[in-house]
């Protein structure tokens, strides 16, 4: 009770003296965070806008960090740490899913107001989303040319391009645990979208019918189809919100807004993972 009570008089009357001690605010950056809003339009749903942006990159960012650890991790047949990473990203996108509910209260007139602040800045230009695609399997090289202007992104995403996704290293760990693979599959071109394979699939499916002998694999499988699960339905959302707010007129930077979107829902990132449940 007396370390309690010391403790207390420490804090009462904010006499903690952080001169020549880390305070949250500096562990956390929290100037430099908190400063970096900077509306250009008189709107007060302008602030929104940003701050629903910003908090998406950062995000982002950790989806970024545990999947870069997911693949070093199937890379070196190291699965359970992989797993809890999975489902943290999974967790993530619900998170992000449930993000969208707080921009849907902008209203059409409200968005309206800001736009013409915009300029040509637009969600598309967002290199952290396209190295998340790329490292999730959907490679595009042709969109490396949106980034041109910012140099160190465009290395980041032309590296992201080349190396295997995660789920070529789930393929390549499946070739390892005695899977016939297709060459072509393994060693073939890592800058395309990842393609249904039939000797994937056929490994797959002997995983799934034979779990008690392949549960490692089997859980590695149903973290996977988890995590594009919850993928999916952040860019319903997305698409949904968007709609809501704008319609269908072209989004800012001359995308093609909701159009564009709606064709993203069609992607699957590992197609052989959903087509072999028709076979079970």
């Amino acid at each position: 009770m007396s370390d309690q009570h010391d403790d207390g008089k420490q804090w009462h009357g904010a006499r903690m003296d952080f001169r020549e001690s880390m305070s949250y605010g500096d562990y956390l950056g929290l100037g430099r965070i908190l400063s970096a809003q900077h509306p250009r339009s008189p709107s007060h749903d302008e602030m929104l806008f940003i701050v629903q942006h910003q908090t998406s990159e950062l995000w982002i960012k950790l989806m970024l960090h545990e999947l870069q650890a997911v693949r070093r991790h199937i890379r070196a047949d190291d699965l359970p740490p992989a797993f809890k990473m999975l489902a943290r990203v999974a967790r993530i996108m619900d998170q992000l899913v449930h993000a969208w509910d707080v921009l849907a209260t902008m209203t059409p007139p409200e968005y309206t107001a800001i736009r013409p602040y915009l300029g040509a800045s637009s969600g598309f230009q967002s290199f952290q989303y396209r190295e998340l695609e790329f490292i999730l399997g959907n490679k595009n090289p042709a969109l490396l040319a949106v980034h041109e202007g910012a140099p160190e992104a465009h290395a980041i995403l032309a590296r992201e391009l080349a190396a295997p996704s995660i789920y070529d290293e789930s393929v390549m760990l499946l070739a390892r645990s005695g899977f016939a693979i297709d060459p072509a599959r393994i060693e073939g071109e890592r800058t395309a979208p990842t393609q249904m394979d039939d000797s994937v699939k056929a490994a797959w499916l002997g995983v799934y019918r034979d779990t008690a002998r392949h549960w490692a694999l089997y859980e590695l499988a149903e973290k996977l189809v988890d995590l594009e699960t919850a993928f999916r339905f952040w860019r319903f959302r997305h698409v949904s919100t968007v709609e809501r707010i704008i319609g269908f007129k072209s989004g800012t930077g001359g995308t093609a807004g909701v159009s564009y979107l709606r064709k993203m829902l069609d992607v699957v990132l590992f197609p052989e993972l959903f087509a072999l449940r028709t076979e079970l």
